[in-house]
C-alpha cells in the first residue's frame, strides 16, 4: 500500500482519532504554531505512540499564510522523493483547495478532510454496515475516474485496499456481487465496464445477488 502522508494543520484544528492512524502505511506531521506553545496531552500521548511515524513541525515567523506555506512546502518534497505517496490535509482552511487542485494536475495524490475521521480509508476501516461499505467503493471508484480496475482481479484488489485487507472473503464477494446486482458494474469478455450512480445515490440491492465472474453479461 502506499505511503499516506497525514498532514495536520493545528492553528486550524484540534485532531481527534490519531489512534486510528496506528499503522505502517500512516505518516503523521503535525504542523504548529509559532505562538502555540501548549498541545493537549491526549494528542501529546497519541503521537508519542506512533513513534518515529509522528512528527511535529515547528513553523518559522509569522504570517496569516505561515502555516499553509510550511505544509506545502513539505508536500513538494516528500511527493519529489516518494512520487507514488498521498497527502491528507487537515484543515478547515478551505485555501488549500487551489493547492489540491494544482497538485492533481502533476498527477499528486492530495485531498483535504476536515478531520482525520473523513479520511476515505479511516472511513473504509471502521464502516461495519454494508451499505455504507457499498457507498464507499462507489465513492472511491468514482474519484478514480479513467483509472478505475478493468479486470475483475484488479476490482478485487481495489476494494481490499480501500479496507486495508481487512475484509473476510465473503465480505469481499458481497460488496462484487452487489455492484453486478444494480448494474453498475459488468463484466464481458473478461473486461468491466461500469455505469455508476450519481453520489449519494449508493444503496445495498435487496435484489438476488449473483457472483460476479469474468465473462458474465
Amino acid at each position: 500500500m502506499r505511503t499516506n502522508y497525514i498532514l495536520i494543520d493545528c492553528e486550524n484544528v484540534h485532531p481527534e482519532g490519531l489512534e486510528c492512524l496506528d499503522a505502517d502505511h500512516f505518516k503523521i506531521k503535525l504542523f504548529v504554531g509559532v505562538h502555540q506553545t501548549k498541545l493537549p496531552m491526549k494528542i501529546v500521548a497519541a503521537v508519542q505512540r506512533l513513534g518515529a511515524r509522528g512528527e511535529y513541525i515547528g513553523i518559522s515567523g509569522k504570517g496569516p499564510n505561515a502555516l499553509d506555506l510550511h505544509i506545502a512546502f513539505y508536500i513538494g518534497e516528500i511527493a519529489n522523493a516518494e512520487p507514488g505517496a498521498y497527502f491528507h490535509i487537515i484543515s478547515k482552511d478551505k485555501g488549500f483547495d487551489p493547492l489540491i487542485q494544482h497538485l492533481k494536475t502533476r498527477k499528486i495524490f492530495a485531498a483535504r478532510a476536515k478531520s482525520i475521521s473523513e479520511i476515505p480509508l479511516i472511513k473504509a476501516a471502521h464502516s461495519k454496515d454494508s451499505e455504507e461499505r457499498l457507498e464507499l467503493v462507489v465513492a472511491r471508484l468514482r474519484q478514480m475516474k479513467a483509472a478505475k480496475p478493468r479486470t475483475l482481479k484488479a476490482l478485487k484488489s481495489t476494494i481490499d485496499t480501500l479496507y486495508q485487507k481487512q475484509l473476510s472473503d465473503s465480505e469481499l464477494e458481497q460488496l462484487l456481487q452487489a455492484l453486478q446486482s444494480k448494474g453498475w458494474v459488468t463484466a464481458k469478455e473478461k473486461k468491466l465496464t461500469y455505469k455508476l450512480p450519481a453520489e449519494g445515490k449508493a444503496t445495498v440491492s435487496s435484489e438476488p445477488r449473483r457472483q460476479l465472474t469474468d465473462g458474465q453479461t
